[in-house]
């Protein structure tokens, strides 16, 4: 470890911590590492309390959440996001652009007036221009525009890195922006209508085998490549960047593991068993061609490097879908 970062457990000791999301997929693995660490307290506002497009709620929240004496919350980890998959971004542009900049613009804004010490903003890989050069690096994020059917949402959680550059440049506000690649792990979100690529596929391996069913569709044409992020990892990188990088500069967070979607699939119909054919629907779209970072930064400046090997995650993926799924939405046909 570098000489000058701090032990983990020492400085969660007696930090008070809200988790925005902090139920969700990313959030409870986030929480719970918090826990593990042994911080002061940890916060996880609820959307029904507090719902953080509402200014009112997110002011609400900070009062709330305040410490002995009234002392703010010294961190504030930003992970709560309206977010979905190709089908659902082209559904819904709107919403997700305008849920996801209220998020973040009022939160930010509001923890600087609260004084908030600390506020880790957790940004996308959708925020990549579409032709980026590969591996995505960090000083390329402006070189031009995001893939079309993220856009909306990607650009609306890039502009929690243009607000931290200027609330810091101003008024000295400590905030930090993280890109973390395409996430997986257990308890990801398997409902069909808005899940991602590696749980959506998991569950219709599972399901299609169960029928005996001939055939699968999937998107696309199988060629775009995607690195992925087992969830564990993720959360790792997230509280090490809060505890050690303390620059406006964004950061990847990433695996270095590049995989195209056609030997992803592959890959899931061997774990999961399915013995159908494989038919791809090259009328839906195949979305940003490539998707792989460049992690040195992360690596260089707080020290995370993904551990999980890709394959053992996908393992605990559907070992854990497998146990968990009689408590999952019913299928929805598409």
């Amino acid at each position: 470890m570098h000489p000058t970062w701090p032990d983990s457990n020492t400085f969660w000791r007696d930090k008070r911590v809200i988790v925005t999301g902090g139920s969700g997929f990313l959030g409870s693995v986030v929480v719970r590492k918090l826990q593990e660490r042994g911080a002061a307290a940890v916060i996880v506002p609820r959307k029904q309390e507090y719902d953080l497009r509402n200014l009112d709620a997110i002011r609400r929240l900070l009062e709330d959440s305040r410490g002995p004496g009234g002392a703010a919350v010294d961190v504030i980890i930003h992970l709560a996001a309206n977010v979905g998959g190709i089908g659902a971004n082209r559904a819904r542009p709107a919403e997700f652009f305008y849920d996801n900049l209220m998020m973040g613009a009022q939160l930010i804004h509001e923890s600087w007036r609260a004084g908030v010490g600390k506020f880790v903003a957790i940004g996308t890989v959708c925020a990549y221009p579409k032709f980026a050069p590969i591996p995505f690096r960090e000083d390329d994020l402006w070189n031009g525009y995001p893939e079309e059917t993220n856009a909306p949402y990607g650009l609306a959680k890039k502009m929690m890195l243009v607000q931290g550059e200027a609330y810091r440049a101003q008024y000295g506000f400590n905030t930090i922006f993280l890109l973390p690649v395409n996430l997986y792990g257990p308890a990801d979100n398997f409902d069909l209508e808005t899940s991602h690529v590696i749980p959506a596929l998991i569950r219709k391996c599972i399901e299609a085998s169960e029928r005996s069913d001939h055939r699968l569709v999937v998107w696309g044409d199988g060629s775009p490549t995607r690195e992925f992020l087992y969830v564990d990892d993720a959360a790792e990188g997230i509280l090490l960047a809060s505890e050690r990088y303390n620059d406006p500069a964004p950061v990847n967070l990433g695996s270095s593991f590049e995989i195209s979607i056609r030997d992803l699939v592959e890959t899931i119909v061997r774990l999961t068993g399915f013995e159908g054919e494989v038919v791809w629907d090259t009328s839906k779209p195949n979305g940003q061609p490539r998707r792989k970072l460049d992690v040195s930064r992360a690596l260089e400046t707080f020290g995370f490097r993904s551990t999980t090997s890709f394959e053992d995650g996908l393992r605990a993926t559907i070992a854990w879908f497998r146990s968990h799924r009689d408590a999952l939405p019913v299928r929805q046909e598409r």
